[in-house]
């Protein structure tokens, strides 16, 4: 999938990054402040909804636009976040937009393009 999205994106005019984890994906969001970011909810270790909380709850990400890409529908998603912000004192917004795998590719840089501001 990782292979899938970099060609996609490259091929589609963008400098695309892939990470393996949350962790990864959390100090390459650091080191480089993307302008979007494409996220699974199922990552190995800690996970893509650890590092999405993570993201949304530091002050130098958060306003990083995320598109959740993922297996587990919506309503399960937005389940677990209500979850978590009823536990929490610091909600987690839901994610700007949200798609179920499998993505389709028009329809995904269509996604991204929307959520960038950018018109195709």
């Amino acid at each position: 999938m990782r292979l899938f999205m970099t060609t996609l994106f490259e091929t589609s005019g963008f400098d695309a990054v892939a990470v393996r984890d949350g962790r990864q994906g959390l100090a390459r969001a650091e080191a480089l402040r993307p302008d979007l970011i494409i996220l699974d909810v199922m990552m190995p270790g800690e996970g893509g909804a650890a590092m999405y909380k993570a993201l949304k709850s530091d002050a130098r990400l958060a306003a990083i636009p995320i598109i959740m890409l993922s297996a587990v529908d919506e309503k399960t998603f937005g389940h677990y976040l209500a979850m978590l912000n009823a536990q929490t004192g610091d909600p987690v917004p839901f994610p700007e937009a949200y798609m179920e795998k499998p993505p389709d590719p028009k329809a995904l840089l269509a996604l991204a393009q929307t959520v960038l501001g950018r018109s195709s």
